[in-house]
């Protein structure tokens, strides 16, 4: 039987998150039910709110002890290209660097230029003009 599962991260911060969804190139849809697509799969399913959609049946939402928002999905009819672990570790490297860059704005700094290394790793070189 399928169901929705949850998979925990350490994100908390809502339009940041949105902007690492949008850099993925995920359409995104806020404050929407999650469906299951398989209506024989849905039956006597309880309803699952998300903050944020990016498919009819995967999202995210706050978690509302811990803060951050966590991954929520029916994991028996994931159709991604990739696995939900996956598509976690991209998004939270997203979620980090638009973190960043807001970051070092709000510092005065600005951001100089910004590489994806083989590693997948980001490297960022920010400045700030003194006078």
């Amino acid at each position: 039987m399928s169901h929705f599962s949850t998979i925990k991260t350490q994100i908390r911060n809502k339009p940041q998150l949105i902007e690492a969804l949008e850099l993925l190139q995920y359409n995104i849809k806020e404050d929407q039910e999650l469906i299951i697509g398989n209506p024989y799969h849905a039956k006597n399913h309880p309803v699952v709110e998300a903050d944020i959609c990016i498919k009819q049946d995967i999202g995210f939402r706050l978690n509302p002890r811990t803060g951050t928002y966590e991954l929520v999905a029916d994991l028996e009819t994931w159709s991604e290209s990739i696995p939900p672990k996956r598509l976690v570790d991209k998004v939270t490297q997203q979620y980090a660097r638009m973190t960043i860059h807001n970051q070092v704005k709000e510092m005065g700094y600005e951001v100089q230029e910004e590489w994806e290394m083989d590693d997948n790793s980001i490297e960022i070189t920010v400045n700030r003009w003194v006078q």
